[in-house]
């Protein structure tokens, strides 16, 4: 699987265990709504210091969003 895909198939798991809308995410993440759709949809490819951003937001490590 693209790693892209796996990253936002995994972003977007945790997400929901928590309960939580884009919408949400985007903002404890300071990003754009849009922008997470797209990372979620793997047609976005973050850098290293957005997804530091989602860990941080979402309280697990950068290693578990890329592994799963």
């Amino acid at each position: 699987m693209d790693i892209r895909r796996r990253v936002g198939r995994n972003i977007k798991a945790i997400r929901e265990a928590k309960g939580w809308s884009q919408e949400e995410l985007a903002h404890q993440a300071q990003l754009h709504r849009t922008y997470v759709s797209g990372v979620e949809r793997g047609v976005r490819n973050p850098t290293l210091t957005v997804l530091e951003r989602f860990a941080l937001a979402l309280k697990v490590t950068v290693g578990s969003l890329i592994d799963g």
